[in-house]
Order: C-alpha cells, then sequence, then structure tokens
C-alpha cells in the first residue's frame, strides 16, 4: 500500500452560530499517487474539507497532516509543495493570460527563465497558446478554468487539490482536463478531485470518498466500495442510495 500523502484523524469543523458541524469527526488516509474523489452533494463538507487542507482553515478538533507535516503549525512550507486551482475562479480579469500566469509563477518564487518555460508549455498543453495576450475577462468559463489549473501547476506541485475543475464548461474542455489528470497521476502526482460530476468521478478516481451532512458515509476504492453495494449498477446509483434523492441546495 502506498504512504500516506493526507492523514486525516478525527477532523471536525463547525462555523460560529451554526447547529451542526460543517465537518463531522471524519478520518481517512489519501495514498501517494492517488486520483483521491471527495464527493458529495451540496452542504456535504466538500468545500471546508480542501480549504482545511489548503490550510485557509483551522479545524475545531482532530488533526490533518500533509506530506508528513502538521497541517496547522506547517502550513507555510505545505503550500510551497501543493497546488490548489479553487471551485471560484481565481484569476485577475482584467490581465492576460500571460500577465497573470507570470504572477503566479513569481508568487511561487520561480526564476523567470523557469516560469517563461512553464507558461509557454502549459498554454500549448490547454489549447490557450494563442490567446496568451488576451485579457481574461474575454474568455469563456471553459479557458477560465483551464487557466486556473495551470496557475496550480507552474510551481510542479506534489500534491494537486482541485475543487470543481470542470464545472460551467463545455464537453471538449471537460475531456482535455480529464486527460491531462490522468497523465499527471502517471507522473507520480497525488490529485484530490472534489466534483459533482460522478461519470467523470468513476472514469478517472483510484479511490473516493463520499461524505454527507459533513461525515463520511463511504470510502475506499471504486471497485471494492462498488462491491459492498451490487445493487447499484455504477457510481451514481450508490450516490444516490447512500445521500438520498432529496434536492439540496
Amino acid at each position: 500500500m502506498s504512504e500516506a500523502i493526507v492523514q486525516i484523524e478525527g477532523l471536525t469543523k463547525q462555523y460560529r452560530g451554526t447547529l451542526l458541524p460543517a465537518i463531522s469527526e471524519i478520518t481517512l488516509s489519501i495514498p501517494s499517487g492517488a486520483i483521491y474523489g471527495l464527493l458529495g452533494p451540496n452542504g456535504a463538507g466538500k468545500s471546508t474539507m480542501v480549504m482545511m487542507m489548503c490550510g485557509l482553515m483551522k479545524p475545531n478538533a482532530g488533526s490533518l497532516s500533509i506530506l508528513g507535516m502538521d497541517a496547522n503549525t506547517h502550513g507555510a512550507e505545505i503550500r510551497k509543495r501543493i497546488g490548489v486551482a479553487p471551485q471560484e475562479i481565481a484569476l485577475f480579469h482584467s490581465l492576460t493570460a500571460y500577465e497573470n500566469l507570470n504572477y503566479f509563477g513569481r508568487m511561487y518564487g520561480l526564476k523567470a527563465k523557469m516560469i517563461q518555460s512553464s507558461i509557454e508549455n502549459y498554454l500549448e498543453v490547454f489549447g490557450l497558446k494563442d490567446k496568451a495576450h488576451k485579457r481574461v475577462h474575454t474568455f469563456s468559463g471553459g479557458m477560465k478554468r483551464r487557466l486556473n489549473l495551470i496557475a496550480a501547476l507552474l510551481h510542479e506541485p506534489t500534491l494537486l487539490i482541485l475543487d470543481e475543475p470542470t464545472a460551467g464548461v463545455d464537453v471538449q474542455s471537460r475531456n482535455m482536463v480529464v486527460d491531462f489528470l490522468q497523465q499527471l497521476k502517471l507522473k507520480g502526482v497525488t490529485i484530490i478531485y472534489s466534483s459533482h460530476f460522478l461519470e467523470e468521478a468513476e472514469r478517472i478516481c483510484t479511490h473516493l470518498a463520499i461524505l454527507d451532512e459533513g461525515k463520511l458515509i463511504v470510502e475506499g476504492m471504486p471497485g471494492n466500495v462498488m462491491e459492498q453495494h451490487s445493487d447499484c449498477k455504477n457510481l451514481e446509483a450508490l450516490f444516490l442510495k447512500l445521500t438520498g434523492k432529496n434536492i439540496r441546495d
């Protein structure tokens, strides 16, 4: 079994003024080299988990270790080795694609030649080379998502955390991103992938966890999880069985 790159023990987070915790006593391990699907309906606690992993929020209880370091005490060091593409597009819309990526590269402390080389490479890979000097506010949703992902990749992170990386994009952009993530895994990068797209998750995830109402409902390798629920023909059926069919807002 691969060494855990993320180790979570009894993690709990409750927001001030709420009756119930957003995350309640969750324990799980994310192995190195995995594409780990963090799945659940709206309000399940996925984004809260992602924010705690990124060091943007501290838990009320429990422990969170990333790359063998305590997230509460080694946040700055951890952030140097992880890449994060948040659900909300984290780009400067008045700047060009190149200007955005150059800014992030400098923020990571990369040398100018490496920044330029990485930008040119990733713009080519993601089909944005001819848009390098266009302002981001002119981009489609799919183009912004791809650029958002490039910004998280410039410093060659060991761990990549993606929150809804293909939300609101066309089929072609989604397919391009999914293919790239599979190639990235082959290079040894661990990916935490939070998404509502269950068919996509079933296609690429080596491990998954389903959360609901802040609790861990099921966790493991997709094949093993499906074997435990032989009445479910696919991940979507399993998801509905475990979380119910009520609409979540």
